[in-house]
């Protein structure tokens, strides 16, 4: 399905396997502190720079994680996306409330040694995020073994 959401968070910027993870928010993911990422992101298409989702980000246990909780381009035809090239328990999930992002832990200004996972593809990824902009922008890099090798976007927190 060419949605718009799957290409915006194609290789670098997609997340994690829900079932195997919690979804219990402890920290809560409508907190906003511009000092975290936790909150509500909307993500952009790096190609057409247009707004595609907003993720939920929460903290539990001293990591980050983060779920879709809203799709903003939802074609009119297939109005319940679904995670068509996944494996797994996670093929064929609802692409609204998967969990995309898992395991990031704070690393100075960032938080890394997570993963990504990329609706679009089904594949996961290494991944770090990092707030700019006075925490209105997420820097969220997606890669394979190396940071070098992968795929930046940046996610614009939902006021």
């Amino acid at each position: 399905m060419p949605s718009t959401l799957i290409v915006c968070l194609s290789v670098s910027a997609l997340l994690c396997q829900s079932g195997a993870r919690g979804q219990s928010t402890e920290t809560g993911a409508q907190a906003s502190s511009r000092s975290t990422p936790v909150g509500r992101w909307k993500t952009v298409d790096d190609i057409t720079g247009k707004m595609t989702s907003v993720v939920a980000i929460w903290e539990q246990s001293g990591k980050l994680y983060g779920r879709i909780d809203r799709l903003l381009d939802v074609d009119p035809r297939d109005p319940d996306p679904r995670c068509a090239h996944c494996e797994g328990e996670l093929k064929d999930r609802p692409l609204i409330g998967l969990q995309i992002l898992w395991d990031l832990q704070r690393a100075g200004e960032r938080w890394s040694g997570g993963g990504i996972l990329d609706p679009d593809n089904g594949k996961s990824y290494k991944c770090s995020i990092a707030l700019q902009d006075g925490g209105k922008k997420l820097r969220v890099r997606g890669f394979i073994g190396f940071p070098l090798i992968g795929r930046t976007q940046y996610w614009l927190r939902e006021e």
